[in-house]
């Protein structure tokens, strides 16, 4: 058996170190927060699982394993206010990632639970300091030579800043397409980046949006975009979480970016994703919409 944890499914994936701010009125995650609420102050178990809708909007009407992706991420209580009609606003941040092993449905508590294992990211001294498999040494002899060996990993990190500044560029462009698209306006200079900078913070907080994270809490992402590139910049990890939740993907596309353990491979990834849809964009003149924009829920959350 796997941890027991309370699971709240949603219309997308939740990403670790993003905020996610929810409005709860349906009775069984009223009771949810409220059993969490009850947890002793600075217990590390106020927390509940996120994971993805795979079909269907009421999972527990169908198999709800079917019905769910495998991978989700813990949201971390961190506010909540109680509501005069008996509901909660809540703040979360997204905390570690997991599997789903087995979902159990009942009646007390009438929320999902889920079986889960952990999933550690792949952030180990290989990550850290770059795939240097992938490259070759002139003569396998002087692999051994200690000098050689640091000049390879310092070439595979300094692939890994060159592909973070790629997926921070063709975001950067990315996002302001959709802002110029979304303001009626298509400008086809792509080299005008302060332009795009400034752009962005609007494109990406409509994508925020469109997720479902806004609200007066906010989404947790500072509307100078242009700075908080440049914060995240130099931390591979949180510009790719950051690219997966804010850009305009299909659910698909973005559990695919969860479930990947690797900083390099998801950024590798977005890279290709991003190229995908400034094609798209340029092609077609359109913003993309989330599905789940067209579904009628049956359910107040």
């Amino acid at each position: 058996m796997g941890d027991l944890i309370p699971l709240f499914p949603l219309g997308s994936p939740l990403f670790p170190g993003v905020v996610l701010p929810l409005q709860v009125f349906e009775p069984r995650y009223r009771r949810l927060v409220a059993d969490l609420v009850a947890l002793p102050a600075g217990s590390d178990r106020r927390f509940f699982g996120v994971v993805a809708i795979r079909q269907g909007w009421e999972v527990e009407r169908v198999a709800p394993a079917e019905a769910l992706y495998d991978v989700g991420t813990t949201a971390l209580l961190r506010a909540v206010t109680p509501q005069p009609d008996g509901g909660f606003r809540i703040v979360t941040v997204g905390g570690d990632r997991f599997r789903l092993l087995d979902v159990h449905a009942g009646d007390d508590p009438p929320y999902l639970e889920a079986e889960v294992e952990w999933l550690a990211d792949e952030e180990a001294a290989e990550e850290a300091a770059g795939d240097t498999e992938s490259l070759q040494v002139a003569d396998p002899l002087a692999g051994a030579d200690p000098a050689v060996e640091e000049v390879a990993r310092s070439v595979a990190r300094g692939s890994m800043q060159v592909l973070q500044r790629g997926v921070r560029d063709l975001f950067a462009r990315y996002a302001t397409e959709v802002a110029l698209l979304q303001g009626g306006v298509l400008d086809d200079d792509e080299e005008e980046e302060e332009e795009g900078l400034a752009a962005l913070g609007d494109a990406v907080q409509q994508a925020a949006a469109d997720l479902g994270l806004d609200g007066e809490d906010g989404p947790g992402l500072d509307p100078d975009t242009a700075a908080l590139l440049r914060q995240v910049s130099g931390d591979a990890r949180a510009l790719s979480y950051l690219v997966a939740s804010a850009a305009l993907l299909t659910t698909e596309d973005r559990q695919a970016l969860l479930a990947e353990s690797a900083t390099r491979r998801r950024l590798a990834t977005e890279s290709r994703l991003l190229r995908r849809e400034l094609t798209l964009l340029r092609e077609l003149h359109v913003v993309p919409v989330p599905l789940q924009q067209f579904a009628g829920p049956l359910s107040l959350n």
